[in-house]
């Protein structure tokens, strides 16, 4: 978990109910052109839309493919009934244990909830 990171952002929508994920992509777009590594940690249904066997929302799609760490909540991951197994390969399951870590470590944390 020692990614280099000087902003991580903490997302917790569902793509799939709303367009939260497209408000914050241009934002996310402009941040990694002025040379921000960034984070996203995918909490609360903010998992929902991640599973490789179901339909991947465009826009998460989007996010996966742009130079971005991308984190699930493994406790937010169960709840819902996602097996780690079938998540997207570019996000990484964390613990809480390992969030803390990552706050922690991140000097810019923003909260998109």
């Amino acid at each position: 978990m020692s990614e280099n990171r000087n902003v991580l952002y903490l997302f917790g929508y569902s793509e799939m109910t709303g367009m939260h994920l497209e408000r914050l992509m241009p934002i996310l777009k402009a941040q990694i052109n002025k040379g921000s590594q960034l984070g996203l940690v995918l909490i609360h249904d903010g998992v929902i839309g991640i599973n490789k066997k179901g339909k991947i929302p465009v826009k998460m799609e989007e996010l996966l493919n742009m130079n971005i760490t991308i984190y699930a909540m493994i406790p937010d991951l169960q709840a819902r009934g996602i097996a780690l197994e079938n998540i997207h390969d570019k996000i990484k399951p964390i613990g809480y244990d390992d969030l803390i870590d990552i706050l922690d470590l991140t000097p810019k944390i923003i909260s998109w909830m």
